[in-house]
């Protein structure tokens, strides 16, 4: 008879672990203050010791964070499975889908993060490098599949860029209205219209990739003064 698997040797306990410290963060940030939290309480919550935080995260900073390493490699898959010939609007919706599978699986929790992020500044600053991480993987993953095209790397820059914006405005949206379950097919729904936007069709011209970088700046300046106003 095999023996047990100790919780946090195989990738469900490991998964188990990690859920128990992020849930633990959040509850003891939301209800003693990030300030006043230390690792060593939450790892007292979470039932697990100093040194199996570490493992997990580099400082309660990262506490909260959804798995962002996972998602990050499953985006990745989607583009390195892909045919070379499926259209890249399609496929970079449905790279995207990871990243949504990520906050919409658990809408309380994505709640009480949404509300640490926006009066944490450590932890809102640890959430825009996270942004900025997947808005350079699609960068790269699509640069390779424009290469053929003189104006490849705009493009591929303009359409990382748009895809990250939009989600961030979709999730937004979500979690404003108050992260209703049975809203999350409405936010995918949104964030899908963005597709019309891509310039990664081969009739796309430089000149229009220009007027879709200035669309997509003042969007991004729009978001940026309602984030503010917040």
């Amino acid at each position: 008879m095999a023996a047990p698997v100790r919780r946090g040797r195989s990738a469900e306990g490991r998964a188990e672990v990690r859920g128990d410290l992020v849930r633990a963060a959040l509850t003891l940030f939301t209800e003693h203050g990030y300030d006043d939290t230390t690792v060593d309480d939450i790892t007292a919550a979470a039932g697990v010791g100093r040194r199996t935080f570490f493992r997990y995260f580099r400082g309660k900073e990262d506490a909260v964070s959804p798995d962002h390493e996972t998602c990050l490699a499953r985006v990745d898959a989607v583009f390195a499975a892909a045919h070379e010939t499926e259209p890249l609007a399609p496929l970079v919706l449905r790279a995207a889908d990871p990243v949504f599978d990520l906050y919409l699986g658990s809408p309380a929790e994505a709640s009480a993060r949404f509300a640490l992020t926006r009066n944490v500044a450590a932890l809102r600053d640890r959430e825009a490098a996270s942004v900025d991480t997947y808005r350079r993987l699609f960068g790269r993953r699509l640069r390779e599949r424009l290469a053929d095209r003189p104006d490849g790397e705009l493009a591929a820059a303009v359409t990382a860029a748009a895809i990250v914006a939009a989600h961030n405005m979709a999730l937004r949206s979500w979690l404003v209205d108050g992260a209703r379950p049975e809203a999350r097919d409405a936010c995918r729904a949104g964030f899908r219209r963005v597709e019309t936007m891509l310039p990664v069709t081969p009739a796309a011209a430089p000149d229009d990739l220009a007027v879709i970088a200035t669309r997509l700046e003042l969007a991004a300046a729009r978001l940026e003064r309602v984030a503010a106003r917040d």
